[in-house]
């Protein structure tokens, strides 16, 4: 439990850590994980406005992941709430007031909203203090709300959230509705690149970049926590790896339409050109910025690279052909990189790549069956994909499948209209 100068300290700091954080996802953890500290609460979520609707899209609950094995997730749904007074969520959003609920089972019957026991009652948690905070901009436009669960004294018990509580809150929202709003222009900027893509290849639509680009951090994560990875330099990379792994494919934006688009199978020279891809995506960052540009580079350049080393484009010079694109096919003939030499995040986007092709629907085949898909990538293990990883891919299938829920296609969120706090299914 943090002292008040610890708290002050927080928020001294708070702006600087939020504005190193890129990707809205990951955000969203961050911010979440600081609010608990901040004021000691055992769960907490977010919810994003979008026009009428509030979305919940991320959670976390000590107490319940303290009931499941080392390095298992909780797997939560995502879904929809109105944005109107019917819900504490959703008071919050359409009034922009600060709830400070003491115990939600006490209700004040003139109030209106209400708490939904749902939850409570499937997963044996009990939902006491609530303490809601809208995100409002500068504008005072109300992008989301931030809420924090069930505030804890220094023995554990459960006790409402204080006054001081709620100063230090608004306080936070203000600085993490910046820094999510930075985020989101981001995010708004890679889905603008991938719509582009789209225009070009169907299948590269903003729900498969954002599955391969949260399947890509599970891996990673899991792999560096197995390798005993500093806790900083995960935060730090999982960050430039989601927002390079949806950009993993941004290279097909140079691929001439009679190839991406023909119904057929390619012709060997098609395939050839196809492969190019890889090059030309590599090819947009090569004006190294940032670490997001050298994990982007990375990523376009490798994804398609096979363990055993007969995948594309190999040991290429990106710089070879000058500044534009164009280039002979004969020019990319390279050795095939192996096993170490394909860089780490170029081989679990690999994974994630593939495995999501097989899960889903395309115009030319339909998803797989998950056994198939499993014996699949077992058997590409040390062929295609490094087996190490693989082990880490099969250890994370739960979070795999529930990513697929969140982001399915033609599709932005699913659940159901029922309201609680966080529920979740638990897998």
């Amino acid at each position: 439990m943090l002292t008040e100068k610890e708290k002050l300290e927080v928020l001294t700091n708070l702006g600087t850590e939020l504005n190193q954080v890129k990707d809205l996802d990951i955000l969203m953890e961050h911010i979440l994980t600081e609010a608990r500290r901040v004021v000691n609460a055992d769960a907490g979520s977010i919810y994003i406005r979008d026009k009428s609707q509030l979305h919940f899209t991320y959670t976390q609950n000590a107490t319940l992941q303290k009931r499941l094995p080392r390095g298992v997730k909780l797997i939560y749904n995502t879904f929809a709430i109105p944005a109107d007074e019917s819900s504490i969520a959703g008071y919050s959003a359409i009034t922009g007031k600060t709830l400070n609920i003491p115990d939600v089972y006490k209700l004040d019957s003139a109030v209106p909203y209400s708490f939904s026991r749902q939850f409570d009652e499937t997963s044996g948690y009990k939902t006491h203090s609530v303490l809601a905070i809208p995100l409002k901009t500068l504008r005072e436009e109300v992008i989301g709300v931030l809420q924090v669960i069930n505030s804890q004294d220094e023995q554990g018990g459960i006790i409402p959230f204080s006054r001081e509580d709620e100063r230090m809150m608004d306080h936070f929202a203000s600085m993490a509705t910046m820094a999510l709003e930075r985020a989101q222009m981001t995010r708004t900027l890679i889905l603008r690149m991938i719509k582009m893509a789209e225009l070009r290849d169907p299948k590269e639509t903003g729900a498969h970049v954002n599955r391969v680009a949260s399947y890509s951090v599970e891996i990673y994560e899991r792999w560096a926590e197995e390798n005993s990875i500093p806790a900083e330099e995960i935060r730090s990379k999982r960050d430039v790896l989601r927002m390079a792994a949806m950009l993993h494919d941004v290279g097909k934006i140079a691929i001439s339409d009679q190839i991406l688009k023909k119904p057929g199978r390619l012709t060997e020279e098609e395939y050839e050109i196809m492969k190019h891809h890889t090059f030309f995506g590599a090819r947009l960052f090569i004006e190294r910025k940032s670490d997001f540009d050298e994990a982007a580079a990375e990523v376009a350049l490798n994804h398609h690279e096979w363990w055993n080393g007969k995948g594309y484009p190999g040991h290429v010079d990106l710089a070879a052909t000058g500044p534009g694109l164009s280039f002979s096919v004969q020019q990319l003939e390279p050795r095939g990189k192996r096993a170490d030499e394909i860089p780490l995040f170029g081989r679990i986007v690999a994974i994630a790549d593939v495995y999501d092709a097989l899960s889903t629907k395309r115009a030319y085949k339909e998803a797989w069956d998950e056994a198939d898909i499993l014996t699949t990538m077992e058997q590409g293990a040390g062929q295609q994909f490094d087996p190490n990883l693989i082990e880490v891919f099969f250890s994370s299938l739960d979070v795999f499948r529930s990513i697929q829920h969140r982001y399915p296609d033609n599709e932005e969120y699913t659940g159901g209209d029922e309201e609680s706090i966080f529920p979740p299914i638990l897998i």
